[in-house]
C-alpha cells in the first residue's frame, strides 16, 4: 500500500533518519536498533504547486517589459528631487568604531561591498564621518544584507516635514525605492560607513536614513500628480491602481507603467499583482465589498498576555486602537483599562479589566464589514446607539474630566461636533444627515439663547451642508425602514388636532415646527401588515384563545388586537414578512453584515416567533458575504 507522508525536522533528528537521495530510499532506526528502509514513490498529489507566470503573458504588462527589470539597470537619472541631509545648527562630524564581526561576516559585508561599488551605488571615501555597518537577514530567506547604523546621524539631522499619507491600500511594491534617488553631492560625505576594507560612502538614498520615506513620496507624488485621487494612490513605494471597469483598468494601467518608463522608475515583478479586486495591506483586506479586518495581521493583539504592567496595558491598547474604526464603542469597551493609565493609578487587574481585555480580542477577531465611502452620495452620521446606515467606521472618545459635568443635551451637541471633525475629510462639502437620540438638537439651529460653547460649536456646525434629525435610542433598528410611509405636500389652513397628532405619532410620521397640515397618506406600515396576517396565522390564535383563558402573562392585545409577546410584536409564519425583516437587519442598503448572535438581538428587541433564533442563524449561514469574507480572510 503506498501513503504520502510528510517528516518533520523533529521526527527526523528523533530517529536519526539518512536519507540516501540516489536510491530514493529513507533509512530509519527501528525500536530493536535494526535499520529500516522505505522506498519512496512519485506522490499521488501535490500539497501546493507553483506555476510561473511570465510577464508576457498579462494583458497590458506585456508591453512594459522594461519596467519589471531583474536588476535595476545601473544609476538612476538625474531627477528634479535630490536626498538632502540638513543637520541642526552646531552639530560636529561622528565618528563611530566598526563592530566586531566573525570571518564569516566579514565576508559577507566585503561580498556586499563589492557589489555595491559594480553597480555604482557607492564610491570610497575619504570623509570625516564614519558610521559602523551591521548584517541584518532579509524576511524568508538566509540572505543577509549589508546595514549601516544610521541612528546617531537621524538625531542630528532636521526631520523633512513632508506629509505622508494616510495609508489606503497596496497595488504594487516598487523595486529598491532607496536605489532610485541620488543623493545631493555635498551630503554624500555624511553617509560615509566604515569597514574592515576601507571608508565608503552612499552616492543614492540609503536604507536607515531618516527622512528616506518623506524624500520619496515627495518623489512619487510629484511623477504622479496629475493621476492622484483619480485612478492613483501613493504611499511611499507603494501603488494602488483602481478603477471602476475593465476597460478603464487596461487604460489606467497603461498611463501608470508608461509613466513609470519616463521616469526610469522600475517595479519588481514577483512584488506585483495585477487585475485583481482584493488587496491586503497594513493588517487590512480591501474588496468591493468593503473593509474588514486582517485575520493574519491581527494575532499579536489576540495572543497578548494578559498586562501586567502599565507599560503592557498601554502597548496592547495601542495595537488594538489601530482597529478601532471596527469597533463600535471602543472606548466605552476599553474604559476599564484605560482608567489604569491615569496618573497616580495602581495597576489592579480585576474582573471588570480581564472583561474589557477579552472583549476587544473577541471583537477583533468578529470585526464587521465596512463600506468603502462614496462621494456622490450623502452620508449619514448617528450619534450614540443606531446601527442603521451602510457603516463606513465606528468613532467613540471617552468624557475628559471636565465634560463629566456637562448637561445631556451638551453632551448630545458635543457627540455631533467630535463626529463632524473626525470625519471632516468625509462630510465637508458634502450633503450629510445626523440622526441623534436627544430631541432637543433637531432645534439647535433656532434657539435664540445659546450658551458660549454652544455658540463656539454652532460656529463649526455652520460649515456643513447637514441637517439633523431625531432618532430614538430605544427604536429598532429595522423599525424605520420597515415602515414605508410617505405624506404629501404639508399646507397652512388648520390646526391639527390632537388626536390627529397622536396617530400621526403611532405611525412614526414626520412633523412640522408648525403642526399644520391639508393632507396626508400612509401606506401600510410593517405593523399593519402583521396585524393583518396575524388573523390567519394557526398558532397565534391558540395564543389568542389561551389569552382570553388568562393563561398566557406574557402574551397581551393593543387597541388595534395586534398580538405582542411583552413589548416585541409577534410575527406571523409569513415567508415574505420574515424576509423582509431578516433582509433589512442584514444586506439591504442599510446594512453591516452583522453575525448572527448580534442580529438576533438586535431582532428580538422587536420582534418575536417560534424559532426566531434558529432562523436567523440559518440566514446568517447562507448569506454569500458573509461566507466570501469567513472563507477567503
Amino acid at each position: 500500500m503506498d501513503i504520502d507522508i510528510i517528516l518533520g525536522m523533529d521526527t527526523l533528528e528523533k530517529w536519526g533518519v539518512k536519507i540516501d537521495c540516489a536510491q530514493r530510499i529513507v533509512h530509519l532506526a527501528a525500536s530493536d536498533g535494526q535499520e529500516v528502509g522505505i522506498s519512496a514513490s512519485s506522490p499521488s498529489g501535490y500539497l501546493h504547486q507553483m506555476e510561473a507566470i511570465p510577464t508576457d503573458g498579462i494583458r497590458i504588462v506585456c508591453d512594459y517589459l522594461d519596467v519589471f527589470p531583474d536588476e535595476l539597470p545601473g544609476m538612476p537619472p538625474d531627477r528634479d528631487i535630490e536626498f538632502l541631509i540638513e543637520l541642526l545648527p552646531g552639530t560636529a562630524p561622528i565618528v563611530m568604531r566598526q563592530y566586531r564581526m566573525a570571518p564569516i561576516e566579514h565576508e559577507e559585508v566585503k561580498k556586499n561591498i563589492d557589489e555595491l561599488l559594480a553597480k555604482g551605488y557607492i564610491r570610497p571615501s575619504s570623509s570625516i564621518w564614519a558610521f559602523p555597518v551591521l548584517l541584518v537577514e532579509k524576511k524568508d530567506t538566509d540572505v543577509k544584507r549589508m546595514c549601516v547604523n544610521y541612528r546617531a546621524l537621524n538625531k542630528v539631522t532636521i526631520k523633512n516635514k513632508y506629509p505622508l499619507p494616510r495609508i489606503d491600500d497596496l497595488f504594487d511594491q516598487l523595486q529598491g525605492a532607496c536605489d532610485q534617488l541620488k543623493i545631493h553631492p555635498s551630503d554624500i560625505p555624511k553617509t560615509s560607513f566604515t569597514t574592515k576594507y576601507g571608508l565608503y560612502e552612499y552616492t543614492l538614498m540609503s536604507f536607515g536614513l531618516t527622512n528616506a520615506r518623506a524624500y520619496f513620496i515627495q518623489l512619487m507624488n510629484s511623477v504622479f500628480m496629475d493621476y492622484l485621487d483619480k485612478f492613483v494612490m501613493v504611499f511611499i513605494d507603494d501603488i494602488l491602481i483602481y478603477s471602476k471597469t475593465e476597460a478603464e483598468h487596461e487604460e489606467h494601467l497603461r498611463l501608470v507603467l508608461q509613466r513609470l518608463r519616463e521616469h526610469k522608475l522600475y517595479a519588481k515583478f514577483s512584488k506585483c499583482e495585477f487585475w485583481i479586486d482584493e488587496v491586503r495591506f497594513l493588517g487590512h483586506v480591501v474588496f468591493k465589498g468593503g473593509i474588514v479586518v486582517d485575520p493574519s495581521k491581527v494575532s499579536t493583539v489576540t495572543n497578548w498576555k494578559v498586562p501586567e504592567i502599565p507599560k503592557e496595558v498601554r502597548g496592547f491598547l495601542y495595537l488594538a486602537g489601530y482597529y478601532r474604526r471596527f469597533i463600535e464603542n471602543f472606548s466605552k469597551i476599553a474604559k476599564p483599562m484605560t482608567s489604569l493609565l491615569e496618573k497616580d493609578a495602581k495597576l489592579r487587574w480585576t474582573n471588570t479589566q480581564q472583561a474589557a481585555f477579552d472583549e476587544l480580542k473577541k471583537r477583533l477577531t468578529t470585526a464587521p464589514v465596512l463600506t468603502l465611502p462614496d462621494q456622490q452620495k450623502k452620508f449619514i452620521v448617528y450619534c450614540d446607539a443606531s446601527r442603521n446606515g451602510k457603516v463606513i467606521a465606528y468613532a467613540s472618545q471617552q468624557l475628559r474630566k471636565h465634560e463629566v459635568n456637562y448637561p445631556t443635551h451638551d453632551l448630545e451637541l458635543a457627540a455631533v461636533v467630535h463626529a463632524l471633525k473626525i470625519w471632516r475629510h468625509y462630510l465637508f462639502g458634502q450633503r450629510c444627515e445626523i440622526y441623534t437620540d436627544h430631541k432637543s438638537l433637531k432645534y439647535i439651529f433656532t434657539q435664540n439663547e445659546l450658551n458660549m460653547r454652544q455658540q463656539r460649536w454652532l460656529e463649526l456646525i455652520k460649515d456643513y451642508d447637514m441637517k439633523i434629525h431625531y432618532h430614538p435610542g430605544k427604536a429598532n433598528v429595522v423599525a424605520d425602514a420597515l415602515s414605508r410611509k410617505s405624506y404629501a405636500n404639508i399646507a397652512l389652513g388648520f390646526m391639527m388636532p390632537h388626536e390627529l397628532c397622536e396617530e400621526f405619532e403611532r405611525l412614526s410620521l414626520g412633523f412640522l415646527h408648525h403642526t399644520t397640515a391639508a393632507a396626508f397618506e400612509a401606506e401600510p406600515t410593517l405593523e399593519q401588515e402583521i396585524q393583518e396576517y396575524q388573523k390567519n396565522d394557526e398558532k397565534l390564535q391558540e395564543i389568542r384563545e389561551l389569552l382570553k383563558l388568562g393563561k398566557t402573562p406574557h402574551f397581551r392585545e393593543d387597541k388595534q388586537e395586534t398580538l405582542w409577546y411583552k413589548n416585541r410584536i409577534c410575527v406571523p409564519n409569513v415567508d415574505s414578512i420574515r424576509k423582509l425583516i431578516l433582509s433589512e437587519a442584514h444586506d439591504t442598503a442599510y446594512f453591516i453584515h452583522l453575525g448572527n448572535t448580534k442580529m438576533y438581538y438586535d431582532l428580538k428587541e422587536r420582534f418575536w416567533w417560534y424559532g426566531m433564533k434558529r432562523v436567523v442563524a440559518e440566514y446568517v449561514a447562507i448569506c454569500d458575504t458573509c461566507q466570501r469574507v469567513k472563507a477567503e480572510h
